[in-house]
């Protein structure tokens, strides 16, 4: 038996996923299965797929279920306890497995593990910042909510998880269409501590790259509610919490929806917000339109902003 399963849901992937799969397959660390499925694709992607004739690929195809439920059906096929995750339009440097072998093989008793990773926008590559202090590549063991005020130590890139980490916590949730990695990653950071590796071992690349690109319509959104109860005795978690309703209140705000920016504001400590975030939120909706834009063509000078720095 294989040690990792590295787990791949694709959805109109066509012109990315066979990068994707050849970062994969020309892994250093070459003792894994990879469990791929076309969740109903209408693109060529399962022609790509298809193209690879390697015996570690496990091929699936059905009528598209949405993100979460086409996770959650390849997680379940998977044969091994270690499952990698790996989005189908991003890349892995080719020791990425390597690193987590030895992240594993150092911190046995752990169960939740991931790298440092790196984002490209425009064309320009930037290097991901975590709320924690590293030294040099020295892997160390983080509370997740406390490493990712700037951004989050586990990305579906850049994470594996052993396979009983679901039976506690439970899988992706199928309701929520946008922030369904995050709702897990909270409900593995309320469990279990990450052992991080601060070295850069995966790219994710942003097909667009404005100050809210990743922004959808606010009912779709992950809003974190269930959480609440938690917060009182965990500042960390508060402060996590609070970041991702600020993202929420300036989503609100581009549409218009005043009660909804009135109803998620209330619950938000502004003391845990930076001034930027702060004047953002002061901000209409033309005018929040107009940075966004101007952080686009800063990016392509190389010059990084993000909204929750």
């Amino acid at each position: 038996m294989p040690k990792f399963s590295v787990v791949i849901s694709v959805y109109n992937k066509e012109k990315y996923i066979a990068k994707t799969l050849e970062s994969v397959l020309n892994q250093s660390f070459n003792d894994f299965e990879v469990v791929i499925l076309n969740d109903g694709s209408t693109d060529n992607s399962e022609a790509e797929i298809l193209k690879f004739n390697d015996p570690r690929i496990r091929y699936f195809s059905k009528e598209n279920s949405g993100a979460s439920a086409a996770r959650n059906f390849t997680i379940k096929q998977a044969q091994t306890n270690l499952i990698a995750l790996m989005d189908a339009d991003d890349y892995w440097y080719p020791f990425y497995l390597e690193e987590q072998n030895r992240l594993i093989n150092k911190f046995p008793q752990h169960s939740v593990f991931a790298t440092a990773t790196e984002v490209n926008r425009n064309g320009k590559t930037f290097k991901n910042s975590y709320s924690i202090k590293t030294i040099g590549n020295t892997a160390t063991v983080v509370d997740y909510f406390e490493a990712s005020q700037l951004d989050s130590v586990l990305l579906s890139i850049s994470t594996v998880i052993k396979k009983d980490v679901f039976k506690t916590v439970g899988w992706y949730n199928p309701e929520i269409k946008s922030g369904e990695d995050t709702d897990l990653y909270v409900r593995i950071g309320l469990k279990y501590p990450v052992v991080f590796s601060p070295k850069v071992c995966a790219t994710y690349f942003m097909k667009n790259s404005g100050l809210f690109s990743s922004a959808k319509n606010l009912k779709e959104k992950a809003t974190f509610e269930e959480y609440e109860i938690f917060e009182a005795e965990n500042p960390a978690l508060k402060k996590f919490l609070d970041l991702n309703r600020y993202s929420l209140c300036v989503l609100a705000k581009i549409e218009g929806d005043k009660k909804a920016f009135s109803e998620i504001y209330e619950k938000i400590d502004l003391k845990n917000l930076s001034k930027k975030q702060k004047f953002l939120l002061r901000q209409n909706k033309t005018i929040l339109k107009y940075l966004s834009k101007t952080k686009d063509n800063l990016e392509k000078l190389g010059l990084r902003l993000g909204t929750f720095k």
